[in-house]
């Protein structure tokens, strides 16, 4: 989203553009190799359904992974993220099909605090269904 993003160029109240980040049955067996969790539940269809799931979903850290990534590429690479938090509020079912499932975020800078510091809220949706609460970060800004 973002080269170089200043603190001089941000006001609070500004919406951020949304973006859709996909997930498929693929990127949820990297992320288990890349987290080290096989849980069945992230990747086996028959065990996810057995134990009362929908389908497949996807780890809740991958979900507020791609929050992190949206604010990291918004703020640009001189920028440094120094809080992050969010409370997992529902899941991302990913079928086994051509299209998997997409997350999609977006986010409000709430205010600019002192050191260069911005405030933001974010919000993360799959399938029309809000996947992340309490979503915020801070972002110190060169």
């Amino acid at each position: 989203m973002s080269e170089r993003l200043s603190y001089d160029e941000v006001e609070a109240g500004a919406e951020l553009p949304e973006v859709s980040y996909p997930v498929t049955r693929l990127s949820l067996v990297k992320y288990c190799g890349a987290s080290g969790d096989f849980n069945f539940i992230h990747w086996n269809e028959r065990i996810a359904k057995s134990v009362g799931l929908p389908d497949v979903i996807a780890h809740g850290m991958f979900t507020m992974a791609q929050a992190g990534r949206y604010v990291s590429d918004w703020a640009g690479p001189q920028a440094i993220v120094t809080e992050f938090g969010v409370r997992f509020s529902a899941m991302v079912v990913v079928p086994d099909d051509d299209k998997g499932a997409t997350i999609e975020v977006s986010g409000q800078v709430t205010d600019k605090l002192e050191g260069n510091l911005v405030a933001v809220a974010l919000t993360a949706r799959s399938a029309g269904t809000k996947v992340l609460t309490r979503a915020t970060a801070v972002v110190r800004l060169p």
